[in-house]
């Protein structure tokens, strides 16, 4: 057993170290020169919410497993214990690098740009009269100061929570308080200026200079922020109940009190009043993450939006929209894709819009994952409600982090008159699917929009993903079972145009592997070339090194976690991966099967992780249109020509960048110009 062990911690990555490793590619972002400066700024703001959510997630399981007492390892060969350890390892050698970009690289260029955050000693006179304005009239009537004692117990701080702990002595006895740092405030005040510069103050800092103001008759023997992160994971209970809307909805209100899996302090913090804080909030002093700086860096987020420099910023591009007179009408000429977000989204909004307000629309069904705040296509639902179509929306609420978003959605969507349901109990609605019902010239239309990414017009400016509209009927028929399937009694089967998970996703991808391994066989020509966002799942790789032994070259494009070790002689040595990380988050799944020289194109909202395949409703559609699949092919060419943005993962299981060549070739820029932007 220990053998067996042992061989798999040397055929995989561990699933969480990959995703550290993905991480620090992101911080890698913040550090490169090519970036415009408030662009590295806001790689390195991503990457502290990366990692914020990756211990609010991650880490919360591993300390479940722990604390329960489990002592197996798991599919790639570790202990609990073992990858906690070096988790916690990597993330304060992680959390270090970020802060020395931070101080030593970009504070210093903003500074250079006349961009500045500021103590309050350091700003002007008049600056330090406004701050005092401020907090007089707009922190002080809303931060509350709270007492921890026997009487007012520690109160229950939401994850992600920055707050005071304040030491308070009178009648050398000694008294504890916090302050909640609050969130309906900007962190970022900004400071008046007479010169041609932007000054910043955070709000934390404020409140210290005039915390004595919230303790009367008492003295300040001490203060620092600390800033704590609870467990968001969702437990089994909630999500097997029989009542999913009500059990997510009691999960969400229990998130305030659950357990902290993280805290940060200053560096210069108290001692006594750290021991305390740890006390009470029942956790290892010897795990706090001591930061020389200031913690929570995703206000940077703030600072690039309040800066209008656009000299700063990757330069803006227009977004070509496809002409049409009539969406229904250009989808009866035959299928298209959009590739955003090289392309507008505005098609994918058109559609819903249209299928609202045309009086020959039956009925709407759609899957929502994650949307965004004031979307167009919630309000296009509510509207075909009120125009009495029969509308189906199925939401996802257990998206994880928008969960409670989509409870609203949900709500609206109900009141509007949509019928809604909210997924399955153990188990996700990923797949992105719309299915229009028309009547046309006395007989029933379908049209149907498939997508790798989510219907959210925010993120579809920032997202590679790929949407595809087909009128065609046997989609339109596989479309219509699916839906079947989520919202009554049905049993699944192989359909014409589509496959699914969590049925035979994994078996048809392996069926897929088999016929390249037949043709490497037969004809040495086996290929297979996949671009997703993570590799995850163990028999998947297991069945690429089959692939690999056999003499099949594969090519893959794994942008964040890859479990899978390429480059391995016996093993993995016809296998090679890539991950690209730059201006846009590269989020579309393409599989490549090269098929004896009949290449065979597919497109999927699933990637190849064990969630994906065994717990979620995904599916993976096949492009027969040939203008398309070439299109397609050839961009997953040039995805693989990229040297700009792309790291190599080695055998040595570290990603290098490739060699250095006289012409950079970035596929993001490339088709920024080649769609016209």
């Amino acid at each position: 057993m220990e053998e067996k062990n042992k061989k798999s911690m040397d055929r995989f990555i561990h699933r969480d170290i990959s995703w550290l490793m993905f991480n620090e590619r992101v911080l890698e972002e913040a550090t490169d020169p090519h970036n415009p400066l408030l662009e590295q700024v806001r790689f390195l703001a991503i990457f502290a919410n990366n990692l914020d959510e990756f211990f609010m997630v991650r880490v919360a399981g591993l300390k479940r497993l722990i604390d329960s007492q489990f002592n197996k390892k798991d599919a790639y060969g570790y202990y609990p214990q073992e990858v906690f350890e070096r988790i916690h390892k990597e993330t304060n050698r992680l959390t270090k690098s970020c802060y020395s970009v931070y101080h030593d690289t970009l504070r210093p260029e903003l500074e250079k740009k006349e961009i500045y955050i500021r103590a309050f000693a350091d700003l002007s006179f008049e600056q330090q009269k406004y701050a005092k304005r401020y907090f007089d009239n707009t922190i002080f009537p809303i931060a509350t100061p709270m007492a921890v004692d026997p009487g007012r117990p520690f109160p229950a701080l939401p994850s992600k929570t920055m707050a005071l702990a304040v030491l308070l002595r009178r009648n050398e006895e000694s008294f504890f308080a916090i302050i909640p740092i609050p969130k309906n405030l900007p962190r970022l005040v900004r400071m008046p200026s007479e010169k041609d510069e932007t000054t910043f103050l955070l709000i934390e800092n404020l409140i210290k200079e005039f915390i004595v103001k919230f303790f009367n008759g008492f003295d300040v023997a001490a203060c620092f922020a600390f800033r704590l992160m609870r467990d968001s994971e969702m437990s089994g209970e909630e999500e097997y109940s029989a009542d999913l809307l009500k059990a997510i909805a009691s999960e969400i209100k229990k998130r305030p009190k659950a357990k902290v899996v993280c805290l940060e302090a200053e560096k210069s913090h108290n001692e006594e009043l750290l021991e305390f804080l740890c006390q009470i909030l029942s956790f290892d002093k010897e795990q706090t993450t001591l930061v020389n700086g200031d913690l929570d860096l995703t206000y940077l987020f703030e600072l690039v939006a309040q800066a209008n420099m656009p000299k700063l910023f990757y330069p803006s591009y227009d977004l070509k929209k496809m002409e049409y007179d009539n969406i229904f009408d250009r989808m009866k000429e035959g299928d298209f894709i959009i590739h955003l977000p090289f392309q507008s989204f505005q098609p994918t909004v058109d559609l819903l819009q249209a299928a609202a307000q045309d009086k020959d629309v039956l009925a709407i069904k759609m899957t929502l994952y994650r949307t965004n705040e004031d979307s167009a296509i919630i309000q296009a639902l509510k509207a075909a409600a009120r125009h009495k179509k029969q509308v189906t929306v199925l939401v996802e609420i257990k998206a994880r982090f928008d969960e409670e978003r989509n409870i609203n959605w949900s709500k609206e969507l109900e009141e509007a008159g949509c019928h809604v349901i909210y997924g399955f109990s153990g188990m996700k609605i990923h797949s992105k699917m719309t299915l229009i019902i028309r009547k046309e010239e006395g007989r029933i239309r379908r049209y149907v929009h498939l997508s790798t990414g989510n219907y959210n017009e925010k993120t579809a400016r920032l997202y590679t993903d790929i949407g595809y509209f087909t009128a065609n009927d046997d989609f339109a028929r596989d479309i219509s079972e699916v839906f079947n399937v989520i919202t009554g009694y049905s049993l699944p089967s192989r359909w014409q145009r589509i496959v699914s998970a969590p049925y035979d996703l994994r078996g048809y991808f392996f069926e897929l592997i088999d016929r390249e391994i037949e043709y490497q066989k037969r004809s040495r020509n086996g290929l297979i070339l996949a671009k997703m966002n993570s590799l995850e799942d163990p028999k998947m790789i297991q069945k690429l090194y089959e692939a690999s032994c056999a003499g099949v070259k594969i090519k893959l494009l794994v942008r964040g976690i890859c479990c899978l070790i390429p480059g391995v002689e016996g093993l993995s040595e016809n296998i090679e991966v890539k991950s690209i990380v730059g201006r846009f988050l590269e989020h579309t799944r393409i599989y490549i099967f090269h098929n004896n020289s009949d290449e065979r194109v597919f497109l999927s909202s699933a990637d190849w992780m064990r969630r994906n395949l065994d717990r979620r409703v995904e599916l993976l559609f096949e492009i027969h249109k040939q203008e398309i699949t070439d299109q397609l092919s050839e961009q997953m060419q040039l995805y693989w020509k990229d040297n700009a943005k792309t790291r190599i993962l080695t055998a040595k299981e570290v990603y290098v960048r490739p060699k250095e060549t006289k012409e950079k070739f970035n596929i993001q820029e490339h088709l920024i110009r080649s769609y016209g932007g």
